[in-house]
């Protein structure tokens, strides 16, 4: 999905809420505080190869380099190149400072959920956009639940979305800026004659 398709979905999601969800996970991704430290990893039947991507370039073109992810493979193989090559036990090393991102559209198999609380008990954050997962969930920091197919947002868009928030560079507001946003807040809003 090009950064046209991207913005069109948004427009077309304005009002649902999704994009203040997706957002706020995507922001949520770069609490992660060295390169490499943002784990990415999904089930055993299905690897999040698509959304690793997609961070790898926010990564690249938004300059923020805690969102270069790592791909947490259930078996990879010998020969693999070494970014290819990080599997399973790679878990057992996540600890504060680490973000583990688990995409699994169909429920987590029970390996996997231990994994997950295994790295959040050694203070890894974890996050998830799942396919409504509720033991899944539990274990999340914070959670994007994306309903079955026949909903408003498929699952493959829903991860578009994350990943694009998350390198959205936004400048931040200068001084008069922020004074005059506290006072329109303080005063509430102008109306016109």
């Amino acid at each position: 999905m090009d950064a046209a398709s991207v913005n069109l979905l948004r427009e077309v999601l304005a009002s649902s809420g999704w994009l203040e969800r997706t957002r706020e996970l995507g922001l949520a991704l770069r609490a992660t505080r060295s390169p490499g430290g943002l784990l990415v990893v999904g089930t055993p039947e299905d690897e999040p190869w698509h959304v690793t991507a997609h961070l790898a370039d926010e990564a690249r073109l938004s300059g923020l380099a805690q969102l270069s992810p790592t791909l947490v493979r259930w078996a990879p193989p010998p020969g693999a190149p070494p970014h290819l090559r990080v599997g399973m036990d790679r878990l057992r090393s996540a600890g504060r400072g680490e973000t583990l991102f688990v995409v699994a559209e169909q429920r987590a198999p029970v390996p996997l959920l231990e994994r997950v609380d295994d790295a959040r008990r050694t203070g890894a954050t974890i996050l998830a956009v799942d396919g409504g997962d509720p033991e899944l969930e539990s274990l999340a920091h914070d959670a994007i639940a994306v309903p079955p197919e026949g909903g408003v947002l498929s699952f493959d868009a829903a991860q578009h979305l994350v990943s694009s928030a998350a390198g959205e560079v936004r400048r931040r507001a200068g001084l008069r800026e922020r004074l005059a946003l506290l006072a329109d807040r303080i005063t509430g809003p102008r109306v016109s004659d």
